[in-house]
């Protein structure tokens, strides 16, 4: 043990006092993070120039309420109470419809967009009020360079549709002023389940469902746990090789026995895998508390955090070391890479179905993978409604036993590969090792 304790300790400072450590300490959650400070950046830097649209009104009977929709827009949304322009004002344009060769106009209006003079144009077909009548000449295109991500398309469709909505009842004889709530839209709150307090015996009332409390704390921690697996066991798989190639690896060996040595590197991962989510958790809760959203820590969850962490580097880390020690070269040990981390991503691809449903079969299920167990089971324990607790329990004693057989294999193969040179690292030959060893 005490020689284990010794390349762990060893280990971990050679890693810890680099700069390297410390740089990718701090950049490791800005990139992590990276679409939503790019979405807070765009926000300070919008373009707030206005945008000019042109409509061809081919049904006549819309284009006077988008431009009336528009001003109304225009004073209300584009200037805040300071004064300055927080938003762009958008210019409606009517033009005329020509009717021998739409396409002609078509193409006229798109070069007035690739020019820079139209920011986009609006089609409206004749048939539009009454869809039924003539389905073929009912649609309304909105052309722009963007058109799918454009956030003028994705306002446009309120002023039709209520317009629209306005010109079907006067042809159905009803004056708008008979039925005052056709237009008013009832938001449908969300809240959780009602309960009962177990202390008092009294019946809680359901809570609001927040959107916060559903969605940042399961994905934090999968982010977080996927990023600290990748600083504390894959990093392995080069340190080990590069030992190995330099023959520092024959040194070490002349002291200790080849699991002690993986042991050590092992657990050195495990410490810089701590010191980093210490960092990061630590911070994590100073910013909640002082953005007042301390209510959304999930405290319970931490022990959960820190036992899963802590199992995932071991179970990770021995396969990081093992595949390293059969590694000869740089090129040999990033074509190891990628198989060996597939199982850590696999969670990464899947967040939005097992935030859906945390308790659903696909969610339960991949919980009960051993390499997915840590990330998936806590993002499953890190929403509102949480998991039965007999599955962590479960999904814990299966990491340990995985983790103890990954340990138990990697140590086979690392005692045969280690101090094998020249030998390209096939999958049977690590097969072989680990059933021989």
């Amino acid at each position: 043990m005490h020689k284990i304790g010794t390349i762990t300790t060893r280990e971990y400072k050679a890693t810890v006092k680099t700069k390297g450590f410390l740089v990718g300490l701090v950049l490791a959650p800005i990139l992590m993070c990276g679409s939503l400070i790019a979405i807070k950046i765009s926000e300070k830097t919008q373009d707030v120039s206005d945008k000019r649209i042109a409509i061809l009104d081919r049904s006549g009977v819309l284009s006077a309420a988008i431009m009336d929709a528009a001003q109304q827009r225009n004073k209300k949304e584009t200037i805040n109470e300071e004064g300055k322009k927080i938003k762009p004002a958008y210019v409606i344009e009517v033009v005329e419809p020509e009717t021998e060769d739409p396409m002609v106009q078509r193409m006229r209006l798109s070069d007035r967009v690739r020019q820079g003079q139209l920011h986009a144009f609006l089609e409206i077909e004749e048939a539009v009020v009454h869809p039924r009548q003539n389905p073929e000449r009912c649609r309304v295109s909105y052309y722009a360079k963007n058109a799918a991500m454009d956030d003028v398309r994705t306002w446009i469709g309120w002023p039709i549709n209520n317009q629209l909505r306005k010109l079907r009842l006067a042809d159905a004889g009803i004056a708008e002023s008979d039925v005052p709530d056709l237009f008013s839209s009832v938001y449908v709150e969300g809240k959780g389940l009602v309960s009962m307090d177990e202390k008092t015996g009294q019946v809680q009332p359901a809570k609001r469902a927040s959107e916060l409390e559903q969605i940042i704390p399961p994905i934090m921690s999968v982010m977080l746990m996927f990023l600290l697996i990748m600083m504390g066991a894959s990093p392995l798989i080069s340190s080990v090789m590069e030992e190995k190639n330099q023959r520092i690896a024959e040194v070490v060996l002349g002291s200790v026995r080849p699991f002690d040595f993986m042991a050590g590197k092992v657990l050195g991962g495990v410490a810089i895998a701590l010191t980093a989510s210490a960092v990061y958790i630590a911070g994590g809760i100073l910013l909640a508390i002082r953005v007042n959203w301390a209510e959304y820590i999930p405290w319970h969850l931490l022990p959960w955090f820190f036992t899963y962490l802590i199992l995932a580097i071991v179970m990770m880390g021995a396969v990081f070391a093992a595949l390293g020690s059969a590694c000869n070269d740089a090129k040999d040990a990033q074509s190891m890479t990628l198989p060996a981390m597939l199982p850590m991503m696999i969670p990464m691809f899947t967040l939005v179905p097992i935030l859906k449903e945390p308790e659903g079969s696909f969610a339960t299920v991949l919980s009960f993978f051993p390499p997915c167990t840590p990330t998936v089971m806590m993002m499953r324990q890190a929403t509102p409604e949480g998991i039965p607790l007999w599955q962590p329990i479960a999904g814990l004693m299966g990491v340990l036993v995985f983790a103890a057989l990954a340990v138990w294999i990697g140590g086979r193969i690392f005692r045969v590969a280690i101090l094998i040179q020249g030998t390209p690292p096939k999958w049977s030959n690590l097969i072989r090792w680990a059933l021989r060893g």
